[in-house]
């Protein structure tokens, strides 16, 4: 297949590239490069035959147009967003163009293009979401693709929106869409703002570890390298019009991820032990929701998936990535809003 993968510097969009070229796939990454991207994410399988990059904005219509036309995908796997919580309560806006502008342009982009084509049986838009969408959870249950949604946040919102419109483009146009929504994904190139990226470098640089309220939120936590294959298995086999819940069976309060990430710190930086000994509470998150948790069954029972790693196996895995890759963190703590508490309200 020939895949247009939009965010495909972003930290999970990086993922999907790398596996796909791997797998054989024709892959076009695009991105806008907004804060959160880097194109070292990509390097690996930058000089392949098989990758190519367009510098452009999923809000700029023309540059679609022309995008499609060149490359002719056969799939669209769209991944661009902005993502943040704690962003999305000082600056809605931005999520408001990128989730919801971004993707009606993309889905009016892509809709033409496959008219265009003669409504090709094998061309699919692929959008990929969060379960952020549906809300919170009290102590028991999960998350399934019929729960109804109940976004708490601006970002999440503005994900249930762009769900919604990619609903609509398959049951107005006919648009062959297909939709997954994913629980916290973590993993090798996880940009230095969200959570366990900020406990591995603050506690590299022996400075306090925040964690919000009492850290008893919880969470079900999701290696990014398994979310692409979970992706790429969809793409290639999932049934159009159906949406598919990709959870990592991995369901861990947030204080216990951050003393799990340090016991590991422990072992392979031992002159900082014991680092848990940094853990520093903050006030909460306005809106914070309490707990998400993952039904998986329909991608299981449907197409064979389910994850790879334990979650204590894919901080080993993250944790040892982070202090082998210094230079990539690096280079990147000086962006904007990087190392600063965001989202206070």
């Amino acid at each position: 297949m020939k895949l247009l993968i939009t965010g495909g510097a972003g930290f999970i969009g990086s993922a999907v590239v790398r596996l796909a070229v791997k797998q054989g796939h024709q892959v076009v990454n695009l991105d806008a490069l907004t804060y959160a991207a880097c194109l070292d994410n990509v390097s690996s399988v930058a000089d392949s035959p098989l990758y190519s990059f367009e510098h452009a904005n999923i809000c700029d219509r023309e540059a679609l147009t022309r995008i499609f036309g060149t490359h002719r995908p056969d799939l669209v796997m769209h991944l661009a967003a902005e993502s943040h919580v704690d962003r999305s309560i000082d600056g809605p806006g931005a999520f408001i163009d990128t989730n919801i502008t971004g993707t009606y342009t993309l889905l009016e982009a892509a809709r033409s293009y496959w008219h265009a084509e003669g409504r090709l049986d094998t061309f699919r838009f692929h959008h990929i979401s969060t379960d952020e969408v549906f809300g919170s959870l009290g102590a028991t249950g999960q998350f399934t693709e019929t729960t109804p949604y109940d976004p708490r946040s601006p970002y999440s919102a503005s994900k249930a929106a762009s769900d919604h419109l990619v609903r609509a483009w398959g049951e107005t146009y006919g648009l062959p869409v297909v939709l997954t929504n994913c629980s916290n994904n973590y993993g090798p190139y996880h940009f230095p703002e969200k959570l366990v990226p900020v406990v591995i470098l603050k506690a590299l640089a022996g400075e306090p570890i925040p964690v919000y309220g009492k850290g008893d939120n919880v969470r079900d936590w999701l290696y990014v390298e398994d979310h692409a294959d979970a992706l790429l298995t969809v793409a290639a086999k999932g049934e159009v019009g159906r949406s598919y819940n990709i959870g990592g069976e991995n369901e861990v309060t947030n204080l216990d991820l951050v003393k799990m990430i340090c016991a590991i710190l422990d072992d392979r930086r031992p002159t900082g032990a014991p680092h848990a000994e940094l853990i520093t509470f903050v006030p909460d998150r306005p809106g914070h929701d309490m707990r998400y948790a993952i039904d998986p069954s329909r991608i299981r029972d449907e197409l064979s998936w389910k994850p790879s790693v334990t979650v204590r196996q894919g901080l080993a895995l993250t944790v040892d990535w982070y202090l082998m890759n210094e230079p990539w963190w690096r280079a990147l703590q000086n962006r904007e809003g990087v190392g600063q508490r965001l989202g206070q309200g």
